[in-house]
């Protein structure tokens, strides 16, 4: 097999050939039964909480399951609706229509498809952790807020969209409050929290899903047959929806958000999944599936999905040894949709709510929140910025300001690290380009002087190099820069170097590099650096440097 191929093989296809045997399928078919009990009432809690029909997030978690475990680079993966799609897909539906997030998510899939074979997988786990947490605690506390109404049965018909317009109407239909829906809602996180310390292997959310809908038979609370109807008791016919095509420049930031959402949960997902099995997924191929099932979905009808990090690990705790135990949830809640459709009418939304509520306080992750708040200042603002920002705006903006700040925030403290010394600190040995000796500096000969260059050359500290030139009382007639401490150099370094050049040539100056790393060495030389007339050349180390500088000098000197 060409290493291409084996590079984007999904991982079922690896452990088929190994050899499936029945004891395999068993442990999977009992890992995909465990799984799919929880996936039930989350599938349908989303979607509500999504601002859409609970069967939806039944369709999305089916398809689109089915597709990330068959076609995946995690043995272990579940995928499926998330709660960090909440907030972009209610804006999505509040804005443009349903119609619009199955252009977005669409759009999503196919932007999953090329980052995966653009090997885009290994680029997304250099997100600044402040990032991810402020955009994740931020989804948590809007789904908090998103719950309030069917928490406490207020009578609002349409939830605002936004968070303080939110807040004030909860406010303003406070006097409306249900008491039997805040009781069950109550009883719910009671049951839950119980459940998950003293009886953890049970499926509380289920269960708590179970116990509302008995009491609902009796008490005065919205069902989801009450709000929504009858459930659709089959898959909608795979078809090319109304796509209104002609607002995908307006939809593209939107679909832009879910791809990267996507694509971060699935492979944090993955890494997570990889720590409890000793395993190592395939992040390329991972991002590839979620694409097609994204794309899938939308054609369907159905909502973003990515890598469920809870259901994941409830897969792996229950004993799943293939990809086949996700393909298998798929199907046994494709079983449960047929068969318990009519029943799913009376599952009461205050009893949804409190699943997801604590949804939302497992994902807020306050031990973490509080760990970076004791980060560096720089640190505490990038993630106090995207948290706000998630709440009170808009996740797409929230995203973008962070990792712009973040960004902005490590050129400030790489331009911290460089630095430029006059030249104090020579190397013991000649071809030592990081040894200490102040006497060496009697090795220069008359006119000549050096500077030691730390750290990158990168665009956000080119300029240092004008700080060299400003600090000579008369130019010397030959300049050695030592750039052995340098790693990388950018084209905009390239840049600032070549204006030295021209600014040490506009007095007469001629420049050596000495010490070169092979990064900066190939970035120069790619770029044409050693047709500038005022550079004599590389110099392996600071006596080869010396020595053509006393070559330059008396060059010089014959000429006069």
């Amino acid at each position: 097999m060409s290493p291409i191929l084996r590079e984007f093989t999904p991982k079922l296809f690896s452990v088929l050939r190994r050899g499936y045997g029945l004891q395999g399928f068993r442990a999977d078919l009992i890992a995909g039964l465990t799984v799919a009990v929880v996936a039930l009432p989350l599938a349908m809690a989303l979607a509500i909480a999504s601002g859409t029909t609970p069967e939806r997030g039944l369709h999305t978690a089916i398809v689109a399951g089915f597709l990330v475990s068959a076609l995946g680079g995690s043995r272990v993966q579940i995928g499926g609706p998330t709660a960090a799609f909440i907030p972009v897909v209610f804006n999505v539906i509040d804005r443009f229509g349903y119609e619009g997030l199955i252009l977005c998510t669409l759009l999503a899939g196919l932007i999953l498809i090329a980052a995966g074979f653009l090997r885009i997988g290994a680029l997304m786990r250099y997100m600044p952790q402040p990032v991810i947490t402020g955009f994740t605690a931020g989804i948590a506390v809007s789904i908090f807020s998103s719950q309030i109404k069917d928490a406490l049965g207020l009578p609002i018909a349409q939830v605002p969209a936004e968070f303080i317009e939110r807040w004030q109407a909860y406010a303003g239909h406070a006097t409306g409050l249900n008491p039997w829906a805040a009781f069950m809602t109550l009883l719910g996180l009671v049951l839950i929290v119980a459940l998950k310390r003293y009886r953890p292997a049970w499926p509380s959310l289920l269960l708590v899903v179970v116990v509302g809908g008995l009491l609902g038979l009796w008490l005065p609370v919205a069902t989801i047959g009450s709000t929504f109807g009858e459930l659709p008791s089959a898959l909608p016919a795979l078809a090319f929806p109304d796509i209104p095509f002609e607002r995908t420049a307006e939809l593209l930031p939107s679909a832009l958000t879910i791809a990267f959402l996507a694509g971060v949960e699935s492979l944090l997902s993955a890494v997570v999944a990889d720590g409890m099995t000793g395993g190592r997924h395939r992040s390329n191929v991972e991002l590839v599936a979620q694409g097609i099932a994204n794309t899938a979905s939308a054609l369907i009808g159905g909502l973003p999905a990515t890598g469920a990090l809870a259901r994941t690990a409830t897969n792996i705790r229950a004993g799943a040894r293939t990809p086949v135990a996700g393909m298998l949830h798929a199907v046994i809640l494709l079983a449960f949709m047929l068969l318990l459709a009519p029943l799913m009418r009376y599952v009461p939304l205050p009893a949804l709510a409190a699943v997801l509520l604590m949804v939302a306080w497992n994902m807020s992750e306050i031990h973490r929140f509080r760990h970076l708040m004791r980060a560096p200042a720089g640190d505490r603002i990038v993630l106090l910025v995207t948290f706000v920002l998630t709440v009170a705006f808009d996740l797409t903006v929230a995203i973008e300001a962070g990792i712009v700040l973040a960004a902005f925030l490590f050129m400030h403290r790489m331009s911290e690290v460089v630095a430029i010394q006059s030249h104090v600190d020579l190397p013991v040995q000649g071809g030592d380009e990081t040894g200490d000796d102040p006497d060496q500096r009697a090795k220069l000969p008359p006119h000549t002087d050096a500077y030691r260059f730390y750290g990158p050359l990168f665009f956000a500290v080119a300029n240092r190099l004008d700080a060299v030139l400003d600090q000579q009382r008369e130019a010397p007639r030959v300049f050695i820069l030592r750039m052995g401490q340098v790693p990388l150099i950018d084209a905009s370094g390239v840049t600032a170097l070549e204006d030295f050049l021209d600014r040490c040539q506009a007095q007469g100056t001629a420049v050596i590099l000495s010490g070169m790393q092979d990064q900066p060495r190939e970035v120069l030389r790619g770029m044409d650096f050693g047709k500038h007339p005022n550079f004599v050349g590389f110099a392996g180390n600071f006596d080869r440097a010396i020595e053509m500088a006393e070559a330059v000098l008396q060059r010089t000197e014959s000429n006069h």
